[in-house]
C-alpha cells in the first residue's frame, strides 16, 4: 500500500509537470531580467507553504544557487517579517499586510511575485491591485483556475490543478528553473 502510494505519487507529478506553460516561464524570466538590469527589487509573498517558497526563491536570488554568484540580485520576502505581520493584522487587517509593506518599500518598476495554489488569497490580491496602481509590475504563480489573482497580473504562471502539493511542486520546479537562469545571465 505505502509503495503503491509512492508510486502514484509520483505519476501524478509527472503528469502535472506537462501542464507548465514554458512560454509564461519564459515572459516569466524576461521580466526578472528587465527588473533586474533596471536596479529594481523583486518583492516576492505568499500564504501557508506558498510563503515559504517565496521565502525560499527570494533567498536564491539574494544569497545565489551556485558558490561562483559574484552580486546579489535585490530580493526581498515580505511574509517574513513576523513582528510587522502580527501586529499590523491585530491593529488593521490581514488583508492588507502586504499592501502596507509594498507602500512602505517598493519603487516604480519593481516587480511583486505573488504565489497562491488557488488565487483567490486576499492579501495577495489586493497587493496585486496596489502594485498595479502603484506601478509595479506583478507576477503570479497560481493553481486551479488562477483564481481572481490571474486577473490582476502582468504575466500568470498557471498549473490547472486542485492538488495543493503538485501545484506547489510545480511553483518551486518553475523558481528554481528561473533563478537558474538569472544567475547564469549575469
Amino acid at each position: 500500500m505505502i509503495k503503491e502510494a509512492i508510486k502514484q505519487a509520483i505519476i501524478e507529478h509527472k503528469e502535472i509537470i506537462q501542464l507548465i506553460n514554458t512560454e509564461s516561464v519564459y515572459k516569466s524570466t524576461e521580466l526578472l531580467v528587465s527588473t533586474i538590469n533596471s536596479g529594481n527589487t523583486v518583492f516576492w509573498c505568499g500564504n501557508g507553504g506558498s510563503a515559504s517558497q517565496a521565502n525560499h526563491l527570494s533567498a536564491e536570488l539574494t544569497g545565489g544557487m551556485y558558490k561562483s554568484k559574484k552580486s546579489p540580485f535585490k530580493s526581498l520576502c515580505l511574509n517574513v517579517d513576523t513582528s510587522f505581520i502580527t501586529a499590523w493584522s491585530n491593529d488593521d487587517s490581514y488583508d492588507n499586510i502586504f499592501v502596507r509593506q509594498l507602500d512602505s518599500l517598493s519603487e516604480r518598476n519593481d516587480l511583486i511575485v505573488l504565489l497562491s495554489t488557488s488565487g483567490n488569497s486576499k492579501n495577495l490580491i489586493n497587493a496585486a491591485k496596489f502594485a498595479q496602481e502603484k506601478g509595479l509590475k506583478v507576477l503570479s504563480l497560481t493553481g486551479s483556475d488562477g483564481g481572481v489573482l490571474k486577473d490582476y497580473s502582468d504575466i500568470n504562471i498557471n498549473i490547472d490543478s486542485n492538488s495543493t502539493q503538485r501545484i506547489q511542486e510545480m511553483h518551486i520546479l518553475i523558481g528554481h528553473i528561473i533563478c537558474d537562469i538569472l544567475e547564469n545571465s549575469f
